[in-house]
């Protein structure tokens, strides 16, 4: 018996390249995925996986480390890899920009470059390697896609906007076995939930109207994110599975 018939989320022999996997869910998803056996590599912003000694909700500890801008195309496009297949591809990359600067032309353009177009960026870059493995893309996206945010225009709507990449990719990928999902994850510690979780009055309010009354955890999220790329999700294709405790009934 192999190891993907004992375990059916055994991710022993793949590659996974986690975006935005330096720090917080993205992060959490890494090491995940390299739990369940995957060699995995992620790409962050700092110059060296060094700079995140010391950095909540990173650890980078057996993880493969690149310095990238995914909202340069050019640089997704030419970025040397170090790997020569992929089978499962997280785009966990995000921003969010406080004090009404996304109500600003430059704020939202930068918010969208990140949040939005470089996913279609990373997506068409490892188009071919995942078709030739019949591999699986991660799109972590947020429940703020399917409800308002409140002082940040451009973090709602790429948000929204990812779901449908998600739906839109899937349709037009899986015929060459690739499976395209999300995840929508709801209010969970991480640094860019920071203004929030770190305010006590605002975190109360937030958690009176999540009906499991507490923060989600980037465990969770990883959780999901696991099954979704493994054999147990085959049939699974186009869907993003919100995680916020409800707070979206």
């Amino acid at each position: 018996m192999n190891s993907s018939q004992a375990n059916p989320l055994s991710l022993h022999g793949k590659k996974a390249l986690v975006v935005g996997g330096s720090s917080g869910i993205g992060n959490a998803i890494a090491q995940k995925l390299r739990a369940f056996g995957a060699d995995v590599h992620v790409w962050g912003t700092r110059p060296s996986a060094n700079d995140y000694e010391g950095v909540e909700g990173s650890d980078l500890t057996g993880l493969g480390y690149t310095q990238i801008d995914v909202a340069d195309g050019d640089a997704v496009k030419n970025v040397a890899v170090p790997f020569d297949a992929l089978d499962v591809l997280v785009l966990s990359q995000g921003v969010v920009l406080y004090k009404r600067q996304e109500f600003e032309i430059e704020g939202f353009r930068r918010v969208v470059d990140i949040n939005l177009n470089s996913l279609m960026s990373c997506a068409a870059r490892f188009h071919d390697a995942l078709a030739a493995s019949k591999g699986s893309i991660v799109i972590i996206s947020s429940a703020g896609g399917i409800r308002a945010t409140r002082g940040n225009p451009a973090y709602g709507a790429s948000k929204a906007a990812a779901i449908g990449l998600v739906k839109t990719l899937a349709q037009a990928w899986a015929h060459e076995g690739i499976r395209v999902n999300g995840v929508a994850p709801g209010l969970v510690d991480t640094k860019l939930t920071k203004v929030t979780v770190a305010n006590p009055e605002r975190l109360r309010e937030r958690l009176e109207g999540i009906p499991l009354g507490r923060l989600g955890t980037t465990e969770e999220i990883a959780g999901i994110a696991l099954f979704l790329v493994s054999p147990l999700a085959g049939y699974v294709v186009g869907d993003t599975i919100v995680a916020d405790g409800g707070r979206t009934l």
